[in-house]
Parts: C-alpha cells; sequence; structure tokens
C-alpha cells in the first residue's frame, strides 16, 4: 500500500444519485468502516481488513448523493499529528484538492489540528451528536467524527448530514431535545454583532508569538464586525494535558486488546503458547507509538496505580467540564489559536514525542469537556504558514460557534 497522496485505497464509491451532496466528492478517514473496502486505521494491524458493514456516517454520505474517492491516510489508531506513525508512510501532500470534503475523526484534536495546519476549516461535534457506529475505538468518551472542508458553510452542510440520534449507538442524542436544531448551515451568515467572546488566558500561554499576534489580529477583526471579547481563566486547564493523556491511554490499551491476532490482525502463529502467540502478533502489528501509549495506558489502569493516576484524571477532568461550563455563562463563545505553534516539518515530532503531546494542549481539554469547536483559518506567519483560530460553544451549540467561525471563513 502507498499513501504518497493521502489515500491508502482509491477504491470509489459512489452514493445515490440525488441528495444534499450530490456531485460531492468525500474523502473518509480510514478508522471509519466501509463495508467491503479496507479499512485499516493506519495499522499493519489492519492493512487487509475489510469491514462487512457502513459506519452510520457512510450511510449518510451515500444517501445525501455523496461520492466517496478513497480512505485518507492516518496516524496509526489516530495516535500522532503528522501522519507519520502510519505504517503506511507519511502524507506529504495534504491540501492535494483530491475532494471536495472530508471526515475525520477528533480524539484530541484530530480535525481542528489538521484543519490549522492546512489553512481549511474543521469542526468538532458535540459528543453525541455524530454516531460512532462503525469508527474502530481509539477512546471512546473522547471521540467524535467530524467535517473538515474549505469553508464554514461547506463544512456545516455536511454536519446536516452525518448528525443526529443512531440505534446502533447509544451514546447519540437529538440535538432538539437540547433546545437545538439541524439548520447549521444556515447559521453560517457571518454575521457577529452582539456576540462576546471569551478569551482564556490559559490557551495563549507559551503560544508562539507569531501565532498569538495572528490571533488578536483576527479578534481585531470579529471586533470590527460587531463583536466583543474578554478574557477569562481557566485554572483547570494546567492539568488538561495530563489528564487527557492518562484518559486516552487508558482507554487506548482497553479498545487495542481485541487485536490478538486471531479475532482480527496480524496472525502470531500457532507455535508455543497463546500468550506468546498474543505478543508476537502485537509486536509486528503495532508501530512504537502505539505500543508507547498501550504500554502506559495499561500502567494507569493497573492495580495500585489506577487511583493514583487514572481517577484523578477522571476527577481533574470534571473540573475542566465545570470551568467551561462557567466561562460559557458569562460569553457565548470561547476563542483560542488552535495550535499554540504554526505547521512543523516531517520529522519534528517524532524526534520528541513530548512535544508532540503538547501541541495538542488547545485541543485536548474541549474533548475532555464533550463540547463542540471549530477551526477556522486566521491568518498566516510571515513564512506564509497558516495559523488556526478556535471558537468553543456551549454542548450543541454548534450554530454558535459556526456563526463566529463564518465571520473569518
Amino acid at each position: 500500500m502507498m499513501s504518497y497522496n493521502g489515500y491508502i485505497t482509491e477504491q470509489r464509491i459512489d452514493g445515490a444519485d440525488d441528495g444534499p451532496l450530490a456531485g460531492k466528492s468525500v474523502a473518509v478517514k480510514d478508522n471509519i468502516s466501509t463495508d467491503g473496502v479496507v479499512t485499516t486505521c493506519g495499522s499493519a494491524m489492519l492493512e487487509s481488513y475489510e469491514p462487512p458493514y457502513d459506519a452510520t456516517v457512510v450511510e449518510r454520505l451515500l444517501d445525501a448523493g455523496a461520492t466517496i474517492p478513497g480512505k485518507t491516510n492516518m496516524d496509526e489508531f489516530g495516535m500522532g499529528t503528522t501522519t507519520e506513525t502510519s505504517a503506511f508512510g507519511a502524507t506529504e501532500n495534504p491540501t492535494a484538492g483530491d475532494a471536495d470534503l472530508a471526515l475525520g475523526t477528533d480524539t484530541g484534536g484530530s480535525v481542528r489540528c489538521p484543519a490549522a495546519f492546512c489553512g481549511v476549516v474543521g469542526l468538532k461535534p458535540t459528543y453525541g451528536l455524530v454516531s460512532r457506529y462503525g469508527l474502530i475505538a481509539y477512546a471512546n468518551s473522547l471521540e467524535q467524527i467530524g467535517p473538515l472542508a474549505p469553508t464554514v458553510e461547506e463544512a456545516a452542510e455536511l454536519l446536516e448530514v452525518i448528525a443526529g440520534p443512531d440505534e446502533n449507538d447509544a451514546t447519540t442524542r437529538d440535538a432538539r431535545e437540547e433546545g437545538a436544531d439541524y439548520e447549521y448551515a444556515a447559521a453560517a451568515d457571518g454575521d457577529v454583532e452582539g456576540l462576546e467572546i471569551g478569551v482564556p488566558t490559559e490557551l495563549l500561554e507559551g503560544a508562539d508569538d507569531e501565532v498569538v499576534e495572528t490571533f488578536w489580529d483576527a479578534i481585531d477583526e470579529l471586533e470590527a464586525a460587531g463583536a466583543s471579547y474578554h478574557e477569562v481563566s481557566l485554572p483547570s486547564l494546567e492539568h488538561a494535558v495530563e489528564a487527557y493523556y492518562v484518559i486516552a491511554m487508558g482507554e487506548a490499551s482497553s479498545n487495542l486488546a481485541r487485536f490478538d491476532g486471531v479475532r482480527y490482525g496480524v496472525s502470531g502463529g500457532d507455535e508455543g503458547n497463546w500468550n506468546d502467540s498474543f505478543a508476537r502478533s502485537r509486536e509486528e502489528g503495532f508501530g512504537e507509538e502505539v505500543k508507547r501509549r498501550v504500554l502506559l495506558g495499561t500502567y494507569a489502569l493497573s492495580a495500585g496505580y489506577h487511583d493514583k493516576y487514572y481517577k484523578k484524571a477522571q476527577d481533574a477532568r470534571a473540573w475542566i467540564k465545570q470551568d467551561f461550563d462557567e466561562a460559557l455563562d458569562e460569553a457565548d463563545v470561547l476563542a483560542s489559536p488552535t495550535m499554540p505553534v504554526p505547521p512543523f516539518e516531517l520529522g519534528e515530532s517524532l524526534e520528541d514525542p513530548l512535544k508532540m503531546y503538547l501541541a495538542d494542549a488547545n485541543t485536548t481539554p474541549i474533548n475532555l469537556a464533550n463540547l463542540p469547536a471549530i477551526s477556522v483559518p486566521a491568518g498566516e506567519t510571515d513564512d506564509g504558514l497558516p495559523v488556526g483560530m478556535q471558537f468553543v460553544g456551549p454542548a450543541f451549540g454548534e450554530k454558535r460557534i459556526i456563526r463566529a467561525g463564518s465571520a473569518l471563513a
């Protein structure tokens, strides 16, 4: 398999003849199940796996008339930032324009990060707004499927197609029962008159100077359009990255236990006992970053350490959620740079895994709080590198962040 053009497979899947997405092509991330089409999660463990069914979001795309041109490359099981942990190589041309729209998954920023680094729009929905049925799980309590698009309006149109309750996913909820509706595209009107924006100071600390400057320029643009802002403090964010990785790695350790070379994945052979076969399967099938996270997650969940790490991380998560809720009582949306740094070159994050983890400092807290967020292009650095601006809303407040984002994109 080759992924130089960003695709794991280019097997085309045609949708209905008509519908809101007729004539549109939608690339689908390779951890979202497609009936009879290889779905690898960027891992040698699943190199030849063909799901026997479509994910709910895929069914909804096809019913809406979309064409799926292929499955996009990804970091192995979503564990990384730049696709460099993929077993099939890094994607070197993510903005080639091979598809009109795309579906990604966001466990700690993997819709918003690539959107920010590629100068497009990426939207992470409220947890439960979009079905996860057919998504190969990394961290169940954190991840959501979300759209990527050139503009906010197009992202909103795609969200309208995939959102809504699903009897196959008990975590989904009907937005109408939460006082919202599904008319997202109509909210992309660019009207921010009277919008009150809260700026969490913690999400500016330590960010690159050019990123911060670009962010404030975008705030000025929103003010000129009729919005206002005030600074807010979310003290719990000091612990967000640590809490996120303890929880995410713990859930990954549990979820990836199914890949044993018997039911799924690379066979470890039939020589010796089952434990030896299981170890060989995972040694051959998993890459180094996946192994690292599984080991750390298993350690955090082990007897004697569960309360010391995992329980404390869950306590921090509750505190983070409370801080966001209180800040959103005083503001319509919260805003920050999506990523604290400009896009980095291939190779940089692999040399320093801690740097890769810290790059998620502005995105992971929103997953912990299960809130919606959108990344939109805010401008460029002096070197022409894109900078993203993130808007966060209350639960099922997608229309607020779409309205705010559409004033910029």
